[in-house]
């Protein structure tokens, strides 16, 4: 099924329209001012650092909250978002996850599976801490039903695309952009790349329906086939394509391929920045960006 479903992952695709602070103090109270901010919110027994950019004259209406790459640089994120946030009147909120708490299999494996290998239950996984993060900032910014949106790039694209998987985050929207490995709808990979060796309930048809159903967004330069040093070239990376660009061309169509197979809903959608190689700065400033998180009709001021 793997060969079969991969012939047609590397067909054409259909043209795509553009479209060194001081440590945070935990917030007690309503406090977002307009510009730049940095927040610590307590999320049970979690303290997670937040970068934050609320636009002027910020009318309310939408949230965006941009997960890092491996360098766990939501800083930098937050600073690079600023355009998207002056662009689609939103909240800009950039958690950081820590290498030291958040080692990738917590990270850009979500934490659904422990180090000893068995499953950690629902409520220990990172994913369980997106809504969280939006409901404290929702009572930070003084609105209760603010939509929010997720974008993450790299390694931060490889965390959206599996949340989408497993965790119903309320996010109108999530937009994976330049993953460098991709969680593949099939069983013929192992976890990370693929849905193999998960426990049952985490890799049946059932769950497969789930992920092919979910509002995701592959958000792709097409320039992103230079390998670098964070890169993956395992046997198990390299089967899915020898570049980001390629391996998020290829879980597409497969995706595709396997919904119009099954007669299943498919809620995905794929959107290309022509030119751009693996910079999110790059990639969150281009045109595209609005398409992939908005659709046709993207928000602007």
């Amino acid at each position: 099924m793997l060969a079969t479903l991969l012939s047609f992952a590397f067909q054409e695709p259909a043209p795509v329209r553009e479209a060194a602070s001081p440590a945070p103090e935990v917030v007690a109270s309503i406090s977002l001012p307009a510009g730049k901010s940095e927040h610590a919110l307590q999320l049970g027994d979690v303290t997670l650092p937040v970068f934050v950019y609320k636009p002027e004259g910020w009318r309310g209406t939408r949230m965006l909250l941009v997960m890092h790459g491996v360098l766990r640089n939501a800083d930098e994120y937050r600073d690079h978002s600023v355009g998207m946030g002056d662009r689609f009147d939103a909240l800009i909120v950039a958690p950081k996850f820590d290498a030291e708490r958040f080692p990738s299999r917590r990270y850009q494996r979500g934490g659904i599976v422990r180090q000893d290998g068995t499953a950690a239950p629902p409520h220990e996984w990172t994913y369980a801490l997106i809504p969280q993060i939006a409901t404290r900032m929702r009572e930070l910014a003084g609105r209760d039903s603010l939509p929010f949106w997720v974008i993450g790039h790299s390694a931060g694209g490889q965390f959206t695309m599996r949340m989408s998987a497993f965790h119903d985050t309320g996010a109108v929207r999530l937009v994976a952009a330049n993953p460098g490995t991709d969680l593949f709808p099939t069983r013929s990979l192992p976890f990370g790349h693929g849905f193999g060796s998960l426990p049952q309930e985490l890799s049946d048809d059932t769950q497969l329906q789930r992920y092919l159903a979910a509002p995701l967004t592959i958000y792709l330069g097409t320039a992103d086939d230079v390998p670098d040093e964070n890169f993956d070239q395992s046997a198990e990376g390299m089967a899915q394509g020898a570049g980001r660009h390629q391996r998020g061309l290829a879980c597409y169509w497969m995706g595709k391929t396997l919904a119009e197979l099954k007669g299943w809903r498919f809620g995905w959608q794929l959107v290309e920045a022509p030119g751009v190689g693996h910079d999110h700065e790059k990639m969150f400033a281009h045109p595209a960006c609005g398409l992939a998180l908005f659709g046709a009709a993207a928000p602007g001021k």
